[in-house]
């Protein structure tokens, strides 16, 4: 069966959720939609989230000075209720940690997954395993780049 084919419900700015889980195993019984939930970055405990996102290009930002960018950044992630996720902003405003594991795809466009000691360009059809490290996605290119998500709750490290 079909639940729902169309626009999804559920965004924050960038972020688009399509479907997330209460728990692990997932319950596959019943016909309620999986993204009736309040809109955050992490997945619910034991749960996961799936979900895809943009990431602008820094030149979007460029003109602003470092603390409008922070305030910006900052804005952001309270509106995913991840004020908590930036635990060490030295390298960029947006690198941030969460207890999950994720599995990410670069859909289109070019983006540079940031880390605490180094960095990875990635382009369309790259995969990243991210397991609960810092990190950010800058996108120093033109055009936004179309990333898709899953995270999964982890323990913590």
């Amino acid at each position: 069966m079909v639940l729902f084919d169309g626009a999804p419900p559920a965004t924050i700015g960038n972020l688009v959720e399509l479907w997330a889980t209460e728990s692990t195993p997932a319950n596959n019984r019943g016909d309620g939609e999986g993204i009736m939930r309040p809109s955050r970055l992490a997945p619910p405990d034991s749960g996961s989230v799936f979900r895809y996102f943009r990431v602008p290009p820094e030149s979007a930002a460029a003109a602003l000075d470092p603390a409008a960018r922070e305030g910006m950044v900052r804005a952001r992630f309270a509106a995913m209720q991840a004020e908590d996720a930036l635990v060490d902003t030295a390298r960029h405003p947006a690198m941030h940690r969460t207890r999950t594991i994720d599995y990410v795809i670069v859909l289109s466009g070019r983006v540079t997954l940031l880390l605490d000691a180094g960095e990875v360009e990635l382009e369309p059809f790259d995969a990243v395993v991210q397991r609960g490290t810092n990190h950010a996605w800058v996108n120093r290119g033109e055009e936004p780049a179309l990333l898709v998500a899953v995270l999964v709750d982890a323990e913590a490290l």
